[in-house]
């Protein structure tokens, strides 16, 4: 059985097109806070000649201790709820909106295997953190299939389409 690996370079790189024109439209500014594709996203972003009229920065928190130090992600958050969480999905979007002074940020944190699963947070869990300056913060989970990669790819896929469905 051969397993997805995810959407093509090239489909990733018109959802950050899109993004981009969409945060221009709008004289926003975005920001990442990234666990388990460990930039990735902001990556994506940044292959966008132009971006830096609309993309701030990003953030790769991979560990608890980053995500405390770079994000001000309360301690006690991860410690009841795990990383891999809606609660510290938001609190990483947050501490990416506040850090790096935009006006939307995503966060992402989860596991993309091939080990660290449960039967609570499968591998392929995927907790997304989506927050705006002046509004709510929201989230959304996905499990995704496939190989580390493949969870990695969607993951970028689904932030980046949802970043401009927030912007636009």
């Amino acid at each position: 059985m051969t397993l997805p690996e995810g959407p093509p370079q090239a489909a990733l790189e018109r959802a950050a097109r899109t993004l981009g024109e969409r945060l221009a439209e709008r004289g926003w500014r975005a920001a990442t806070a990234e666990s388990c594709t460990g930039g990735w996203i902001a990556q994506a972003i940044t292959a966008i000649a132009g971006s830096s009229d609309w993309f701030d920065g990003g953030l790769v928190t991979y560990s608890n201790q980053a995500k405390i130090e770079l994000l001000g992600v309360d301690p006690m958050l991860l410690e009841r709820y795990g990383a891999v969480s809606a609660e510290v999905a938001a609190a990483m979007a947050e501490g990416a909106l506040r850090r790096l002074g935009a006006d939307l940020a995503c966060a992402v944190t989860g596991v993309a295997g091939p080990g660290g699963g449960s039967a609570a947070k499968p591998v392929g869990t995927v907790w997304f953190g989506f927050a705006r300056a002046g509004g709510a913060t929201r989230t959304l989970t996905h499990c995704f299939p496939g190989d580390r990669r493949a969870v990695r790819a969607q993951t970028v896929a689904v932030a980046l389409e949802e970043l401009a469905a927030q912007a636009g």
